[in-house]
């Protein structure tokens, strides 16, 4: 086992279409590379990441083991990733992306098995192959497209400043206790799939990552009368105008990430969706509507584009909640 060194400078040691993207991935060093071989001491193929622990000697020759966190297993599994990939007591290389509070825990960049083979997280823009014939199926992200961005450079009232000032996304974040964001934030994944599966009295919204199901009522009925709120997707109706679904959504429990990273949603929290085919029906077209006035000084408008993807499918998450909160939070 030996120390291969640490690189300041990422220009060279990006391999394909490595693309980091985790919950937690904001406590580790972007800038910074540590590579070194090592042993497989533990391999847990488990979700909201996984994990790969790796004895390996420091630069003065002692022992060390350092915990090395991957993507979930939905997108590893997409990577050529398998639970059986690697064993105890398996010779790797790692290149990774240290914590920034000094722990032996990084994300990784790439690992090289014996045989030659390196391994890492493989994320590119889908192919535009197929067409769909309604808006029903399998949809996958673009990058091109930024819906979260957007949301970010909303004016924000003075309470939510507040709120983001106080914020600390290490001890207070949901995803802490296996919590997905609420919309319409999965909405901006290229990592995570979506499915939308249209029913006769309903339309069932799905995203990968948390197992985020949203059901949209389609039988005519309205918003419930009441100012419980005990959903996080909150409560949504929905109808058809030609071939767009519309979707209205109200009554969204109260998040400290509702409207963006540290800032809340509230009562207030109001948002309408609209999903189009596009003309050659290989994409889907996604409008959103967003209004949280205690909050957003100002109503979002956002657009995003998903790709149609028959060949994929939605892959349970299972999230741990001890795994989770190790997971750069502790």
């Amino acid at each position: 086992m030996r120390i291969i060194g640490t690189l300041l400078a990422l220009a060279g040691v990006s391999v394909g279409s490595i693309v980091i993207g985790h919950h937690s991935d904001a406590g580790y060093d972007r800038d910074t590379v540590v590579a070194f071989e090592g042993v497989v001491t533990s391999y847990s193929f488990r979700n909201p990441h996984i994990a790969i622990l790796v004895e390996t000697e420091s630069e003065t020759g002692e022992t060390i083991e350092w915990d090395i966190e991957t993507g979930s297993t939905p997108i590893m599994i997409r990577s050529g990733w398998t639970p059986d990939l690697l064993s105890e007591g398996d010779t790797v290389t790692i290149r990774a992306h240290p914590e920034r509070s000094g722990r032996l825990r990084a994300i990784l960049n790439t690992m090289q098995t014996t045989d030659g083979q390196i391994w890492y997280q493989v994320e590119e823009d889908p192919l535009e192959t197929v067409a769909a014939t309604s808006i029903d199926g399998v949809w996958r992200g673009l990058s091109t497209f930024s819906l979260r961005r957007g949301l970010n450079q909303v004016p924000l009232t003075p309470a939510a400043e507040t709120a983001r000032a106080e914020y600390d996304y290490f001890t207070q974040t949901p995803v802490r206790d296996c919590v997905a964001p609420p919309p319409p934030s999965l909405l901006a994944s290229t990592t995570y799939l979506n499915g939308i599966e249209v029913l006769e009295d309903r339309v069932i919204l799905r995203n990968e990552y948390f197992d985020q199901t949203r059901i949209v009522y389609m039988d005519g009925r309205e918003h419930p009368e009441t100012d419980e709120r005990t959903s996080w997707e909150g409560h949504s109706i929905g109808w058809w105008e030609d071939e767009t679904l519309v979707v209205d959504t109200v009554q969204f429990r109260d998040h400290p990430e509702g409207n963006g990273r540290g800032v809340p949603s509230g009562a207030q929290k109001h948002m309408i969706e609209r999903y189009s085919l596009s003309e050659d029906g290989r994409r889907v077209l996604i409008d959103v509507f967003l209004e949280d006035p205690e909050f957003l000084a100002e109503p979002f408008n956002g657009h995003t584009e998903m790709v149609y993807s028959p060949e994929l499918e939605l892959l349970r998450y299972d999230c741990d909640p001890v795994l989770s909160r190790q997971g750069g939070f502790e």
